[in-house]
């Protein structure tokens, strides 16, 4: 009996673990690391849409206004009713508009996922190329192990030269704790931190080949993962440095204008005084939708609804860092034998 109470309350307690994780807040602190309440991410995710789109919505919800005055005087502004040829172009203009706008969206949101993936193939390459340094590496001094430390937190470093890289900042000093002084100033110098680091990657596996700490198998493998992580780079840059062609961005924001100016001619007749409010809410839903495709089409930036770059790195320092815990705690694998092959 008592195991089925047990039994029962973990269900409920998974049940409610799986609904927090669904909610808003549940899926943004999966996201971003971030806990905060349903409200705030509602806003900060708006934050980088509303100011930009609301100038436009007041000056279409005023020109909304104005046609449904001019309609309450008398002027014949307001499309014909029972006029089927302008109803259907006014039709056929939405379908055309509704297409391109689904288009502009999966577009961005192709180059937004296949960024995600590159990160996540980073932080599978970096784990695997820490694990394989550590085992592989003979150490023969304390300063080898000094120096397995120092080539780890580089490796992580090299993480953070590409998140700067493709945000276009400079170095800065979140990498002046993960390697030397005089590496951090020649970094500051570079023209490509990234490639940089890797070069350093790889001139410390040749030195411990060159000492017989790596045999010539070892080192064409760990060479291999070095040559992921500028694959990886180099995936990320061709994001980067081909948008979408700016004429469609130019033609879909043109659409929207001439339909938004449209649109209340047509509706004027059957809402009046609604029309502004109206042609409001169409503009504010059309601009947000082209605004977001704008935005998640160059997914490695500091908007909101950009890749969280941030804890991605951070993630991949945590596990660098447990791994120099367990060297410098010197925790070897040691098999468990049974007792019963004992005995």
């Amino acid at each position: 009996m008592k195991r089925s109470k047990n039994s029962g309350a973990l269900y409920e307690c998974k049940k409610f673990i799986s609904r927090v994780k669904n909610s808003f807040k549940g899926k943004y602190q999966l996201y971003s690391g971030e806990q905060l309440h349903w409200l705030k991410v509602v806003l900060r995710l708006e934050s980088s849409i509303i100011p930009i789109v609301i100038p436009w919505v007041i000056f279409f919800s005023i020109y909304g206004f104005l046609v449904s005055l001019l309609y309450h005087f008398g002027l014949p502004i307001g499309f014909p009713q029972g006029n089927r040829v302008v109803t259907n172009a006014v039709l056929s203009f939405n379908i055309g508009l509704t297409l391109l706008l689904v288009f502009r969206t999966n577009t961005a949101h192709e180059r937004f996922w296949e960024g995600r993936k590159l990160w996540g193939a980073l932080v599978n390459t970096v784990r695997n190329l820490i694990q394989n340094i550590y085992v592989v590496i003979k150490e023969q001094s304390p300063k080898d192990r000094r120096d397995k430390e120092a080539i780890l937190r580089l490796i992580v470093a090299f993480a953070f030269a590409m998140k700067i890289h493709l945000r276009g900042e400079k170095v800065n000093e979140q990498l002046a704790s993960l390697m030397s002084e005089s590496q951090y100033f020649k970094l500051k110098d570079a023209k490509h931190p990234p490639l940089q680091i890797a070069f350093w990657i790889r001139d410390y596996l040749q030195y411990q080949h060159d000492r017989n700490c790596l045999n010539i198998y070892q080192l064409t493998t760990l060479h291999t993962l070095v040559d992921e992580l500028l694959n990886i780079l180099g995936g990320c840059e061709r994001i980067l440095k081909t948008p979408l062609p700016l004429i469609y961005a130019i033609k879909l924001r043109l659409l929207v204008g001439i339909y938004c100016i449209i649109l209340p001619l047509e509706i004027v007749t059957y809402l009046t005084w609604w029309t502004g409010v109206v042609i409001a809410f169409v503009n504010f839903t059309l601009l947000s939708i082209e605004h977001i495709g704008s935005e998640i089409e160059e997914p490695f930036g500091n908007d909101p609804n950009d890749l969280p770059l941030d804890l991605i790195c951070n993630t991949i320092l945590n596990n660098a860092e447990e791994m120099i815990t367990i060297v410098s705690k010197n925790i070897p694998y040691i098999p468990q034998v049974s007792e019963e092959i004992n005995q």
